[in-house]
């Protein structure tokens, strides 16, 4: 496919998405329709549609539209390609004179929501315009190295023979960031064999700030793929709970802690195990922190899932905080950005429960490489 055949490609793709496909489904229905585009055309594809969704509104302003064609023309535009529709072969067509654009202005140069504007400028201060920038972009591939099984060193050389090249992250003491080959590493041997997995560098951060110690009963309450609980184990031998409110998220679990010489008990009543000396709640939340890589849920989230969502956290913490033994720990975290789903969240459960106290509290915004996450560390007296 010419680069005009991609954007065009992309075009209809985005349509379906802004008519409300979900983009993952929308490209894998476009892939299966197009049996003449090659890897290199599929991922083509793919990386306008998600460029055109992290940069939404900038790039409907500088296109014309908030159609498919008007986001492809506005990246186009901001990346000087507008050749590119020339109308020739299967290129778009020339823009026309109702598709001059303008320059984008207020949010819509930051490519966020009006409304949530004021509360990410109460949370991030000064750093809200560099972190709206970073979340314009693609993240970054990060893996976690089981040091159980090798060293850093080690994994960058056996990624580096299969044509992945990495270099240690400092967010974390497990964290490479692949530079080069991302495309190839699930199909490496040291993706396979349990050497590496791919986790966010912050992710990775949060566990490693975890208070963790050989023989702990550890639950982790919102385990979703388990990634996190794979991440505690590596860094102790621990007694390992495993809890979702959706349990069918969890279904890989079981191999993935089979294959990394693991043992994790999964539980739907998690308070039948209590006490544990550490719970981890990796609560639902706004996922603002990793927009880059779900940029749907910027143009999904509204006042009222937000509220609803704050809501959940508090819910959780209060259904966690007595399945803690005294003298244990309580880990709070969000991929989130937002004050009111952290700091303030963490302040309210301590006003709910006297019986606590913050130990410790850090958040990590995409400015330090990873994604936006916050951890709360609370004690039980």
């Amino acid at each position: 496919m010419t680069p005009g055949a991609r954007a065009a490609a992309a075009i209809g793709v985005l349509d379906r998405v802004l008519a409300g496909e979900a983009a993952e489904k929308a490209l894998t229905n476009w892939g299966r329709a197009s049996r003449f585009a090659g890897s290199g055309d599929r991922a083509a594809v793919r990386d306008l549609v998600y460029d055109a969704l992290r940069q939404r509104r900038s790039a409907a302003a500088l296109g014309g539209g908030e159609t498919g064609r008007g986001l492809v023309l506005g990246l186009m535009r901001a990346s000087g390609q507008e050749a590119l529709f020339s109308g020739e072969g299967h290129a778009p067509a020339p823009p026309a004179a109702s598709e001059a654009g303008r320059a984008p202005v207020g949010a819509e140069v930051l490519d966020l929501p009006d409304w949530l504007v004021p509360e990410l400028e109460r949370s991030l201060g000064e750093r809200l315009a560099p972190v709206a920038e970073a979340l314009r972009a693609r993240a970054p591939v990060f893996l976690r190295v089981k040091l159980a099984r090798g060293t850093l060193v080690g994994a960058q050389a056996a990624l580096a023979g299969e044509g992945i090249l990495t270099r240690p992250h400092p967010l974390a003491d497990t964290s490479l960031e692949v530079v080069e080959g991302a495309r190839r590493v699930q199909a490496s041997e040291a993706y396979r064999t349990g050497l590496v997995e791919l986790q966010d560098a912050s992710s990775q951060a949060v566990v490693a700030a975890l208070p963790l110690a050989e023989g702990m009963r550890v639950l982790d309450h919102c385990a979703g793929g388990g990634g996190k609980t794979l991440a505690m184990a590596a860094r102790a031998k621990l007694r390992l709970w495993a809890h979702d409110a959706a349990p069918r998220r969890m279904a890989d679990l079981p191999e993935r802690a089979q294959r990394a010489g693991v043992k994790v008990t999964l539980t739907e009543r998690p308070e039948a195990s209590a006490p544990y000396d550490l719970a981890l709640v990796d609560a639902p939340c706004s996922g603002s922190g990793s927009w880059r890589r779900d940029p749907e849920g910027k143009w999904r989230l509204t006042p009222a899932r937000l509220a609803e969502l704050v809501g959940i956290q508090a819910a959780i913490l209060d259904r966690v905080a007595p399945m803690v033994a005294p003298g244990g720990w309580l880990g709070y975290a969000t991929c989130s950005l937002l004050r009111v789903e952290n700091g303030d969240q963490a302040q309210a459960f301590l006003e709910r429960h006297p019986g606590w106290r913050l130990e410790a509290e850090r958040s990590f915004t995409p400015l330090e490489g990873g994604d936006g996450f916050h951890l709360a560390l609370f004690r039980r007296s």
